[in-house]
């Protein structure tokens, strides 16, 4: 008798495995997840917010990944593909977010596997057990889940689950200026304040030029953005760049011979060179308390090394993270870390503390367990607040979920990770300091 043979298989009950498992997300991960549930015969549904893959990721389409291709395909999703016709692209091309969609999700979802189980404008407002709020023990791991949905139209409507993969990640939910983690104080200037990854050189060029934009962040979303308004002042008059930090220094974008991605090593050095430059103004160890309006447009209110300051400017772009919106998971018993809100025994390996995204070890359906049976939050979203998710952890998660949710426990298991080293921290796409 083979291993296989001997491993126990997880037993579901004949109520749930006649429903689908659902998937919250068709970005990479959530379609990573598809893939690989597709291949495991387990019936599925995406639910996706926007209209349609990769939302998140065309709004910051224009940036370019750290990454190239041989990291950010799936390999349940690559098998899909060459099945049906697809020519891959080269290994070793670092691509754009546009690429990415473009290139892989959009053929993905249209693979026979796929189509047909993407149902996209469903936004999921709450995720329960039916007929179960959290304080419900009796039965409760034999028990569907049920997802509320708001459609396009408003309509308001549920469905029921087997099990519930949440890959909705965290580009919507981006950490509030303030240091305090808080929305800021103040009575006006919030118009003024934008999201990360603005298209400077593109859509957003005329917003930008002639203008003085502080940049808030010190990863490398950040890094992109300022490198951009860099560009945008040699040809743009009047054009003006700051930046502005909480800390004394940046570590996170400093330029390092030890990592292997080297788009993203580059950046530290090329923003070094601008602020020694003065091309580049940069506002250390300022701790913002609260936002207000001024002449020159928005007024960041705080501390500098202890003292009371301000720092005027027309444009803030807030790159400084991005956090999971646990909103919709009050119902769902959750066991996650106090400090990074990450899955409990996922958080000791992801500590940025502690590791980069290169050193993060191999983890699946495990550590990314929760009380509620069943129930698993991945991708950039199960990193919580950490900045050092990379698209191929991610892939790993939902591998091993998957065969989690196949019973398989002897693949469930045997994870491992083939990752870039990395001499600093950075995320994926879709999180803290962007890209992959």
């Amino acid at each position: 008798m083979t291993l296989l043979d001997l491993t126990p298989r997880v037993a579901v009950s004949d109520a749930l495995t006649a429903l689908p498992v659902a998937v919250i997300g068709a970005g990479p991960v959530g379609l990573a997840a598809a893939a690989h549930l597709a291949e495991r015969g387990i019936p599925f549904e995406v639910l996706e917010a926007g209209d349609d893959v990769g939302a998140a990721i065309r709004r910051w389409g224009h940036t370019r990944l750290f990454s190239p291709w041989r990291y950010l395909i799936d390999p349940a999703a690559e098998r899909l593909l060459d099945a049906a016709g697809w020519e891959a692209p080269a290994p070793g091309r670092v691509p754009t977010g546009a690429d990415l969609v473009a290139s892989y999700l959009e053929p993905l979802a249209q693979t026979p596997e796929m189509a047909g189980r993407i149902r996209f404008g469903v936004t999921v407002t709450a995720v329960s057990r039916r007929g179960m709020d959290r304080t419900r023990s009796a039965g409760r791991d034999d028990t569907p889940f049920v997802l509320r949905l708001t459609e396009r139209d408003g309509q308001v409507r549920e469905i029921s689950a087997r099990a519930v993969i949440d890959a909705s990640g965290t580009y919507t939910s981006p950490n509030p200026l303030a240091s305090s983690g808080l929305p800021p104080l103040g009575s006006g200037g919030a118009d003024r304040v934008l999201h990360a990854l603005p298209d400077v050189l593109g859509a957003d060029r005329a917003l930008f030029a002639g203008r003085h934009t502080t940049v808030v962040g010190a990863g490398h979303s950040a890094a992109n953005t300022l490198l951009a308004l860099a560009d945008l002042a040699v040809d743009a008059p009047g054009t003006r760049v700051s930046w502005l930090i909480r800390n004394a220094s940046a570590a996170r974008v400093t330029s390092s011979d030890d990592d292997e991605l080297a788009h993203r090593a580059a950046l530290g050095s090329k923003l070094e060179r601008l602020v020694a430059q003065g091309r580049v103004t940069k506002v250390d160890s300022f701790e913002i308390s609260g936002v207000d309006e001024c002449d020159e447009g928005v007024r960041l209110v705080g501390t500098r090394r202890g003292e009371p300051a301000t720092h005027d400017s027309e444009l803030v772009v807030n790159a400084t993270g991005f956090r999971p919106d646990l909103d919709m998971l009050r119902e769902i018993r959750l066991d996650l870390d106090e400090v990074v809100e990450a899955p409990r025994r996922l958080a000791p390996l992801i500590d940025p503390n502690l590791h980069s995204c290169g050193t993060v070890e191999p983890h699946g359906f495990d550590e990314l367990t929760h009380p509620d049976k069943g129930f698993f939050i991945v991708g950039m979203k199960s990193y919580g607040r950490a900045p050092t998710f990379l698209l191929a952890t991610g892939y790993e998660q939902v591998r091993s979920v998957a065969a989690w949710l196949d019973g398989d426990m002897r693949a469930a298991t045997a994870v491992q990770l083939d990752l870039p080293a990395t001499g600093v921290c950075s995320t994926d796409i879709g999180g803290g300091t962007c890209c992959s």
